[in-house]
């Protein structure tokens, strides 16, 4: 399918494949898609600001990098910096069409359904679009899918009055005339108010008129206030609704002047915030910030895990706005004809964006037309136009899931493989990343389907890099097509997973493929140095890790269902370390989690774990998120027949007690490649599996039971 991509300050046309409907969602045949003239072409003059540039404005990620290159070394960094400048990225978030197919979980919707669709994560300038259920409302039959396509102008210009609560009666100043500013014009109107609007446009002044607005001020800003008081019979606007975008004070110190005491100011543009006490204090003024679409914006589990808010507790949400928008186009409150300024084929994108960037007279609202396009499911495959040649005799390996760390790490290292890898495809559920991705890496497909993968006899292995809740079902699916399995931490997050996993492997003595957990640590330099100085006979030994995790809010994935929280995410690479150390069966499991005192922590990612091995050995692992970012991350300490082994966060090694050489590396050596290592050879048949099933299953079901432990009351833990 097309989709328009943004690429270092330009708009291109590109084909990428097409998506398909997932839980909670809805696959969209695009009809129509507008084009927000100020939030787009912002988007697009940033992407071609210098990366360097762009880090000076925003310290804190600065910091970041500078911690990363401390740790990865700065040629990594810069290799990383590298890659993304050449990043194209998905641009457009208000559209129009028809459903082609409902997800799981989506039961009030149906193929053939005509809908308008919101959101910068999903609502894109594309044939086709998948589109969260909390993000998609019917369309009336007396909408146009063309005027439908505003949606998300309409719903943001819409909470934006929501939170100047009009009453009848009332006077309220609108400070910019774009497109947002037309609309709120005419959405007070609909709440029986007063319009006095402000432009430094003539054009845009006359047509706010022409939609309601009782009277225009002069551009002139020294003459604002005052006309606004000869206007209200001396008192002020009741409110100030400010649309414009400008870097400049002026206009919020301006909108304070104009109120009435105990006015409003509602800010729905992006202005200069640099406030001045005297403008509003005397006059008690209230200042509101109207956040986009309305409530349940920016929350991942109302648009992302479809939690919708009880109309009884918020009456107005994101939806709610978008369906009512909607009807008051339907009724004729709402006139948009005169705010499209031109209607665009698809193929003609890159018109449409430059006639926004000439100087001069901007156009309102442009909106692009779509072809019928071809059937979604035949096009969710595509070969990449710069595909190398295929190769013979070599591990032909599919990547499913392109996040950061597939980006950052696998595919890096597969690229730097080309005697034992070769990159086949590029599996995503976006398509407009799968296929910038495969260009990026080299492979000679991109796909939004895991079931092509899986029917592809040219597939030899596959790399599982997803988010946790899809690890196993995945990875089963692969084993079952006899695909080789690479799958990123954790292989399950239930016990149930993990038996069907067992129960492939048991059910004959065919020769299985290969399946390898991403537990990197063992195969660190650091891991295989400390296993190389324990004797063969040796008596049991202790071990204490403590990993200093760092906060992750609690509205990320990652503690939610598709991550099922740090335990069973990250802590079950310490519990493979664990197991490849000491060499044995766990024997018993104990764990204990903090109360915390403030819902900021968690308690199922500060906790301390400890378990038993049938060789005496014990090893404890103390996990938090609680801790200072100035401390190093992880930290391992062993002891064993007189010796002491204290590792350093994968940058040094010290032994005492032993004649043994310190070990340092000027970067972490975590392990990751050398693991690509150790599958390619088992894949190949060189070596046996780099790690047995049972210390898989062993790591993954002492998380399991940690977990369990963790959510069970006090009483009970005392009988594991």
């Amino acid at each position: 399918m097309k989709q328009v991509l943004v690429k270092q300050g330009n708009v291109l046309l590109a084909n990428v494949p097409a998506p398909g409907a997932d839980r909670g969602t809805v696959l969209v045949r695009v009809a129509n898609s507008c084009i927000s003239v100020g939030t787009e072409m912002t988007g697009v003059r940033a992407s071609g600001v210098p990366i360097w540039t762009r880090a000076l404005k925003q310290p804190e990620k600065a910091r970041a990098a500078l911690r990363s290159m401390a740790g990865q070394g700065l040629g990594s960094i810069l290799k990383q910096i590298g890659d993304r400048v050449d990043v194209t990225a998905p641009t457009g978030y208000s559209a129009s069409g028809t459903v082609v197919e409902v997800g799981p979980d989506v039961f009030d919707l149906k193929p053939g359904d005509r809908v308008a669709c919101a959101g910068a994560q999903c609502a894109f300038h594309a044939e086709f679009i998948v589109v969260p259920r909390n993000l998609v409302t019917k369309i009336d039959d007396r909408v146009s899918f063309e005027h439908a396509s505003t949606v998300t102008l309409g719903a943001i210009a819409l909470q934006g009055v929501r939170r100047a609560v009009p009453t009848l009666g009332e006077t309220f100043v609108v400070v910019g005339l774009g497109i947002l500013g037309q609309l709120t014009v005419q959405l007070l109107r609909a709440n029986g108010c007063r319009v006095i609007g402000v432009d430094l446009d003539p054009a845009r002044a006359a047509l706010a008129q022409e939609f309601g607005a009782n009277h225009i001020l002069p551009p002139e800003a020294t003459a604002d206030a005052d006309t606004v008081r000869r206007l209200t019979d001396g008192h002020g606007a009741d409110g100030v609704i400010i649309t414009a975008a400008t870097a400049s004070d002026a206009v919020i110190a301006s909108a304070f002047r104009m109120c009435r005491k105990k006015g409003r100011v509602v800010l729905v543009g992006d202005v200069g915030l640099n406030l001045n006490r005297a403008d509003f204090y005397e006059k008690e003024l209230d200042f509101f910030i109207s956040s986009s679409y309305g409530p349940g914006r920016y929350d991942r589990r109302y648009e992302e895990e479809g939690l919708d808010y009880p109309i009884g507790y918020i009456r107005w949400t994101e939806n709610r706005n978008m369906g009512e928008y909607l009807r008051l186009i339907s009724t004729g409150q709402v006139e948009l004809s005169p705010l499209i300024s031109a209607v665009y084929p698809l193929d003609n994108a890159a018109d449409a964006y430059a006639a926004l960037a000439i100087a001069g007279a901007k156009p309102l609202m442009i909106v692009l037309a779509y072809p019928e396009g071809p059937d979604p499911i035949g096009g969710r495959t595509i070969p990449n136009s710069g595909r190398p040649p295929l190769k013979e005799d070599i591990i032909r390996i599919a990547v499913v899931g392109a996040g950061n760390f597939a980006k950052a790490v696998h595919l890096p290292n597969i690229r730097a493989m080309p005697g034992r890898f070769q990159l086949y495809s590029v599996v995503n559920r976006n398509g407009h990343n799968a296929a910038a991705t495969a260009k990026r890496f080299g492979a000679q497909f991109a796909s939004t389907d895991f079931g092509s993968v899986l029917a592809d006899s040219k597939v030899d292995a596959v790399l599982v890099a997803t988010r946790h809740d899809r690890h196993a079902d995945m990875t089963l699916a692969a084993l079952s097509h006899g695909k080789h399995v690479l799958v990123e931490k954790p292989l399950a997050l239930t016990r149930d997973e993990l038996v069907r996993i067992e129960s492939f492997y048991a059910a004959d003595d065919s020769v299985k493929p290969v399946l390898l957990t991403g537990f990197n640590r063992r195969f660190s330099p650091y891991a295989q140095r400390i296993a190389g100085l324990l004797p063969a006979q040796r008596g049991p030994m202790i071990i204490n890790y403590r990993m200093n995790a760092g906060h992750i809010p609690q509205d990320n994935w990652v503690h939610g269902p598709e991550g099922g929280g740090r335990n069973r995410g990250e802590a079950c690479h310490i519990y493979d370390l664990f197991t490849f150390l000491i060499g044995a069966r766990v024997t018993g499991v104990d764990a204990a989690s903090i109360t915390p005192a403030s819902a900021h922590y968690s308690a199922s990612d500060n906790f301390v774990a400890t378990m038993r091995f049938a060789d005496g050995s014990v090893a404890s692992l103390t996990y938090t998120s609680m801790g200072s970012g100035e401390v190093p991350k992880e930290h391992l300490e062993l002891h064993c027949d007189g010796m002491t082994i204290i590792m350093r966060d994968y940058l040094s090694l010290d032994v005492f007690g032993r004649q043994a050489k310190s070990f340092q590396t000027k970067s972490q050596e975590k392990g990751q490649r050398e693991e690509l290592e150790a599958f390619a050879a088992a894949v190949s048949g060189r070596s046996e599996w780099p790690i047995q099933l049972w210390e898989q299953v062993q790591a993954t079901e002492i998380a399991i039971r940690v977990e369990a432990l963790m959510t069970a009351p006090i009483s009970d833990s005392s009988a594991h």
